[in-house]
């Protein structure tokens, strides 16, 4: 771990709670969306909560891969936080040159995420950062994707993890860490 934890472990789990507001049938029914903008409203919560990840992520993390677009705002202050480098996993079409890119299954049909080319130099020691683990697609195209670029992928860590989508299983033997896991 990077350092000890800066915040105990009870007002993390208090602050993930009043500052995720979650919000029925968006962006379509059956589907409860969790916000996490009240977290990232509150710069005091939000500093707490990135010290606190900060705390549970492999200690020798050169890059962090944020995934588009909520792992940007996560994964860059977590990167600060810990001296490391941050790397965005882009969708398709917004990177110039000639980006890596992985291609992976939705519900409703493909998408697609590029690492700039020469971003990630091979052996480099990353981990891929997001918001919230559903169901896995995106998660294993972004290691993936790393693993592609050359990458020495440490593991995955999640603001929130929903838990009895898959998306933990689907990611397999990679070690894994999440702020908070909740019931979907």
């Amino acid at each position: 771990m990077n350092n000890p934890a800066t915040t105990d472990r009870a007002l993390i789990d208090s602050l993930m709670e009043s500052h995720i507001a979650e919000y029925p049938d968006f962006p379509k029914p059956g589907i409860l969306f969790r916000d996490i903008t009240p977290l990232l409203r509150d710069g005091e919560a939000f500093r707490s909560v990135i010290r606190y990840w900060a705390s549970i992520i492999p200690q020798d993390v050169e890059v962090i891969v944020g995934t588009e677009a909520r792992g940007f705002m996560l994964g860059a202050p977590l990167a600060h936080e810990i001296g490391a480098g941050f790397v965005p996993a882009r969708k398709a079409g917004k990177l110039p040159g000639n980006p890596h890119r992985e291609t992976y299954d939705l519900e409703y049909g493909t998408a697609s995420l590029e690492i700039q080319e020469g971003a990630i130099v091979a052996g480099t020691r990353t981990l891929v950062v997001d918001d919230l683990l559903a169901t896995g697609g995106t998660a294993v195209a972004t290691c993936d994707l790393v693993k592609a670029c050359g990458g020495d992928l440490l593991g995955v860590s999640f603001l929130i993890e929903l838990q009895g989508l898959g998306g933990k299983e689907k990611l397999g033997d990679l070690p894994f860490s999440a702020v908070c896991s909740i019931p979907n």
